[in-house]
């Protein structure tokens, strides 16, 4: 089946909002090229983003078609819809999972050459590119794009996103390396080779202050966009008619050279 077809069919599908039993072997089709990175919520093309609306209906319908099942051994209690199970990997597909209480849900593509620290989740059409490493506590939130030889370091969340289907995922571009407890949310993209240090929150209506522009990013088609090589650290500011009150605004303090690509080198040796 041409993916052009399967697009057809899981539009229709969702548009007609009921779901038969035969429905069940379209899922399927669209689940394993999902699980094999083959279609993915947004794709880089000529330079930009371009959402995939009609992969989030997919998993939207995967969630209609499931029922409630046992996950495993049901002595411990985990409980999710029967389509959406831990995906489970061999030793050829070159990724390093390392035990505690990390799981990658079904629907989601790992690449080859990623580490995941315990304990990590990795939700429904994530992708996760190559060389990446998911460190401790780490989300990657449904949708959610992960580039190439990313660091997500310990605690960092990674929002996810389904609905509304036109919004757009989150999106890690490849280099970047994201610091501890950092949470990136609602269609933020980090272009390449960014730095966010630890702490910082960025959302889709979080101001961020460039100092070395002495102005305020603008958004990009309604979406936050972070430009290459920024070193973003946390930062406030006063409220106008509150100057007793900050809010969230993080800074772009300097631009990436040499120092910083040692500071946040990935750890080759640990590989």
């Amino acid at each position: 089946m041409s993916l052009s077809l399967l697009e057809q069919q899981i539009k229709a599908l969702f548009v007609k909002n009921v779901c038969h039993s035969e429905d069940h072997e379209l899922f399927h089709r669209f689940l394993l090229l999902l699980n094999e990175g083959k279609i993915r919520a947004a794709s880089h093309i000529q330079e930009q983003w371009i959402v995939h609306e009609w992969v989030k209906m997919g998993i939207l319908i995967g969630f209609k078609l499931g029922t409630l099942a046992a996950m495993h051994d049901p002595e411990w209690g985990f409980f999710d819809k029967n389509n959406f199970g831990v995906r489970k990997y061999a030793i050829t597909d070159g990724i390093r999972i390392v035990p505690g209480g990390s799981s990658v849900r079904t629907g989601a593509f790992i690449a080859n050459n990623v580490a995941i620290m315990p304990p990590s989740f990795v939700n429904v059409g994530a992708y996760v590119d190559e060389n990446t490493m998911i460190d401790s506590h780490v989300l990657v939130g449904s949708c959610a794009q992960i580039g190439k030889n990313v660091h997500l370091s310990a605690g960092a969340m990674i929002g996810g996103v389904l609905e509304p289907i036109n919004a757009s995922p989150v999106i890690i571009e490849d280099n970047v390396f994201i610091g501890g407890n950092c949470g990136v949310y609602e269609g933020v993209v980090i272009k390449k080779s960014t730095v966010l240090s630890a702490g910082v929150i960025i959302t889709g209506s979080t101001p961020i202050f460039d100092t070395t522009s002495g102005k305020f990013l603008l958004k990009q088609n309604g979406v936050t966009i972070i430009p290459e090589k920024a070193v973003v650290v946390p930062g406030s500011r006063s409220l106008k008619n509150h100057p007793e009150m900050s809010i969230n605004c993080p800074i772009i303090i300097k631009y990436r050279d040499d120092k910083t690509d040692q500071a946040v080198k990935l750890e080759e040796l640990l590989r």
